[in-house]
């Protein structure tokens, strides 16, 4: 019989945040509370049409931050302008839930934000009006499962959090104890 280990992030929540966020926001049932539903890390890679090793680089370095293979986002018209023809691939995401999620918000929160130079936190005011989050990050490499050397091209991402919150300060308090760095 094979035990599934529960990731760190979600005891604390069902210890620590759940019961405080209960009490913060009134809340009679765990359900009621907000909570964390999914993450999802995209990445557009432009010359993905022309270069399918790029394609593939960025692809076997998401699999590896995020412990899932990624999606091929293609596109859906094309652009004379960008140079850009109908299901040319141009992006790639994942959409994380459950035991991922919260093993890649931990990675997210202890490894990679540390390693941003000059940070100051996130900025506080990127919320959506429904309760969700959404930041990008310059570079891959800021995880550690990422070797610098074996990368092609230096790719950014952004990671949007959707949680069940009714409102952005919902939201935000519940990132906030997760342990979110937001910019004062």
């Amino acid at each position: 019989m094979v035990t599934a280990v529960v990731p760190k992030l979600y005891e604390k929540y069902k210890k620590e945040i759940l019961p405080q966020l209960m009490k913060e926001f009134n809340c009679t049932n765990a359900l009621a509370a907000p909570r964390l539903s999914k993450i999802v890390v995209s990445m557009g890679v432009k010359e993905g049409g022309s270069d399918i090793k790029i394609l593939d680089g960025a692809a076997g370095d998401l699999a590896l931050i995020t412990g899932q293979k990624p999606k091929v986002c293609r596109a859906k018209k094309s652009v004379s302008g960008f140079k850009l023809r109908e299901g040319a691939p141009i992006g790639l995401m994942v959409t994380l839930r459950r035991a991922r999620m919260y093993e890649f918000m931990e990675r997210l929160i202890t490894a990679a934000m540390p390693r941003i130079r000059d940070f100051k936190g996130i900025s506080p005011r990127s919320f959506d009006g429904r309760g969700n989050y959404s930041f990008g990050l310059d570079e891959q490499i800021l995880f550690p499962e990422v070797e610098y050397d074996k990368i092609a091209k230096v790719q950014g991402m952004n990671i949007t959090f959707t949680t069940t919150a009714k409102n952005d300060q919902e939201a935000k308090r519940l990132l906030e104890l997760f342990g979110l760095p937001f910019r004062k």
